[in-house]
């Protein structure tokens, strides 16, 4: 490819990056697949995101913030803010962790539970609808390329 002059940027170089950027395909497929998860999950009253933070926490242990964090590929800030709305609910709960003082813990609530257990259906229909869209490969290449990709 013959680069540009400093200062000069050529039409098609927008159309290839435009066509081929794998950052740019990934974004727009990944805003298109939350909105249509906010869509579905819509009469639980959670988003996508929401959803995703509480299954998160669906587990046998308490998991500390750092673990959810990392799971979500998330900053503890921005987990800290998404998890305040879903407090106020009270369909989480923050608290000190016993065994390091500076760590916290997250949990489910009774409520947050039964929420869940009511957004399942929703969330099984909406994954078989969009696993279907999926034609050019199966739905587990692709999740483990997503994967090799984080």
């Amino acid at each position: 490819m013959i680069m540009p002059e400093p200062g000069e940027l050529p039409f098609d170089i927008t159309l290839k990056v435009r066509d081929a950027c794998v950052c740019l395909h990934v974004q727009r497929a990944a805003r298109a697949l939350a909105r249509r998860y906010d869509e579905a999950l819509r009469p639980v009253g959670l988003t996508n995101g929401q959803f995703s933070l509480m299954m998160s926490l669906n587990r046998p242990e308490p998991p500390r913030i750092g673990e959810v964090a990392d799971l979500l590929a998330m900053d503890r800030t921005t987990l800290t803010a998404n998890l305040k709305p879903l407090e106020r609910r009270r369909l989480v709960t923050v608290s000190v962790d016993q065994s390091d003082r500076r760590s916290r813990r997250l949990s489910l609530t009774d409520d947050g539970r039964a929420l869940l257990v009511q957004a399942m259906p929703i969330w099984d229909r909406t994954q078989a609808e969009i696993e279907a869209l999926v034609t050019g490969s199966d739905p587990d290449t692709l999740r483990a390329d997503l994967r090799a990709l984080s």
